[in-house]
C-alpha cells in the first residue's frame, strides 16, 4: 500500500508538471505575436507618415468684374454680288472675237464675244432691199389714189407689205444685235470659256460677270428674333480667311415669307466692298446689336463646368484655418455667349474670384494655388489665330 500511494503521488506530481510547459509555450506564442504585431503597426504608421503629402492644386483665376454686354444676334450667311450674273449667248453661233481676257475690269455695254454675222447681215441686206421697194410701191400707189388710178384697197395692201418687210428687217437687226454679246454692267469678268472658232449652242455661258463693289450678305433668322430687326440696322460681317477683319453693313431686306420646315426667316444685309476683298459664294459670320447695352458679369468660357444637372463654377476663398485658399463650387445661370466670354445673370457677385483653368482636379474644400501667368482666352471678338 505504500507504495501504490508512491506512485500515485509520483502521478499526481508529473500532471501539474506537464500543463505548465505548455501554459508557458502559450504565452511565448501569444507575446510573439505580440510583437509581431506590433512591429507591423509601428511599420505602417512610418509608412503613412513618410508617404507624400497632397499639395494645393495650381489653378489660374480672374475677378468677376461688371462689364457693357451688347445682345447680338449672331448667324451664319453667304455672300452673293449685288450684281452678278454668268453671261451666256441668245442664239447659236461660231465664234468671231473674243475682245476681253480672263479676269478683266469691263464697263457696261463692253463687247465680251462677237459672233460671226457675216450671213446676217447679207440677209438683212436682202430684206432692206424689199422693205425699200415696199415704201416706193406706197408712195407711187398713194399718188395715184388721188387720180382714182387705183382704189383704197390696193395703197391698204401695199401699206400692211411695208410694215411686213420693216417687220422683218428689224428682226434680222435683233438678229444681228444677239450676236455681239456685250456687259449689262460694270463688273470684272471671271474666266471666259470659249474660244475663237468654237461654235456655240443658244444658253452657252461664256464667262461670269460680277460687281465686286458691294456685296449682298444672306443669313437665316429664327422667327422669335425677326422683331428685334428691321431694315437699315447696322451689321458687321467677318470671315475665317480675313481674321481681324470687320465689315460693316446694313440691313436692306427681310423676307416677308418664314420657312414653314424650319421656321426661319431669310435677311440680307448689303456690305459695302470697295478694295475688293470679299467675293461671291464666301462663307460669313454676321452680327446684329440689338438693344441697348447692359451691365454683365463675365467670364471665360473655360470657368463655366457644363453638367446635366446645371453649369458650375468654383470661386476662392479664404482657408478656414491657416494661410491659403479653398475651392468652393457654385451653380451658375448663364446667359449669352460673345467670343471667348459669357454673361453669368445668376450666381455669382462682383469681386469674386474665379477659377478660370485646373477645376477639373478641384472639389469643395480642396486648398489651391494661384498662377496666373498663363491666362485663357478672354476676347470679346475672338478670330481665329493664325500659326
Amino acid at each position: 500500500m505504500t507504495g501504490d500511494r508512491t506512485t500515485q503521488n509520483d502521478g499526481t506530481k508529473r500532471r501539474p508538471s506537464t500543463f505548465k510547459r505548455i501554459s508557458v509555450m502559450l504565452a511565448f506564442l501569444l507575446l510573439l505575436f505580440g510583437v509581431l504585431g506590433f512591429g507591423f503597426y509601428r511599420h505602417i504608421q512610418t509608412l503613412i507618415a513618410s508617404a507624400p503629402k497632397p499639395t494645393p492644386a495650381t489653378v489660374s483665376t480672374i475677378t468677376s468684374e461688371p462689364t457693357d454686354w451688347q445682345e447680338q444676334i449672331t448667324a451664319v450667311g453667304s455672300l452673293s454680288a449685288v450684281n452678278g450674273v454668268d453671261v451666256a449667248t441668245q442664239v447659236a453661233g461660231i465664234v468671231s472675237a473674243t475682245p476681253t481676257r480672263s479676269g478683266a475690269t469691263v464697263g457696261e455695254k463692253a463687247v465680251l464675244v462677237q459672233l460671226n454675222i457675216d450671213p446676217d447681215k447679207a440677209q438683212l441686206a436682202s430684206l432692206q432691199a424689199a422693205a425699200e421697194l415696199s415704201a416706193k410701191t406706197l408712195n407711187r400707189d398713194t399718188e395715184l389714189l388721188a387720180s382714182h388710178a387705183v382704189s383704197q384697197s390696193t395703197v391698204d395692201a401695199d401699206a400692211a407689205d411695208l410694215k411686213s418687210k420693216d417687220a422683218l428687217v428689224a428682226q434680222q437687226s435683233a438678229l444681228i444685235a444677239e450676236k455681239t454679246v456685250t456687259a449689262p454692267f460694270a463688273g470684272d469678268l471671271g474666266i471666259v470659256e470659249v474660244n475663237l472658232g468654237q461654235y456655240l449652242t443658244a444658253g452657252t455661258v461664256i464667262v461670269t460677270l460680277q460687281d465686286l463693289s458691294s456685296m449682298n450678305a444672306d443669313f437665316l433668322v429664327p422667327q422669335d428674333q425677326l422683331a428685334s430687326l428691321s431694315p437699315g440696322q447696322a451689321v458687321s460681317v467677318t470671315l475665317d480667311g480675313l481674321p481681324g477683319k470687320t465689315f460693316p453693313g446694313k440691313i436692306t431686306t427681310i423676307n416677308p415669307k418664314i420657312d414653314p420646315n424650319t421656321r426661319n426667316a431669310t435677311v440680307r444685309a448689303t456690305v459695302p466692298n470697295p478694295d475688293k476683298r470679299l467675293r461671291p459664294g464666301m462663307f460669313v459670320r454676321v452680327a446684329v446689336d440689338v438693344g441697348t447695352p447692359e451691365p454683365h458679369l463675365t467670364l471665360p468660357l473655360t470657368a463655366i463646368t457644363y453638367n446635366s444637372y446645371g453649369a458650375t463654377v468654383f470661386v476662392l476663398k479664404p482657408a478656414p484655418s491657416g494661410p491659403g485658399k479653398v475651392a468652393e463650387q457654385v451653380f451658375v445661370t448663364t446667359g449669352a455667349t460673345r467670343g471667348d466670354q459669357v454673361a453669368v445673370l445668376k450666381g455669382l457677385m462682383a469681386g469674386q474670384e474665379v477659377v478660370t483653368s485646373g477645376q477639373l482636379k478641384l472639389k469643395t474644400g480642396a486648398a489651391v494655388g494661384v498662377d496666373n501667368s498663363v491666362q485663357p482666352p478672354n476676347d470679346p471678338n475672338a478670330a481665329p489665330q493664325e500659326e
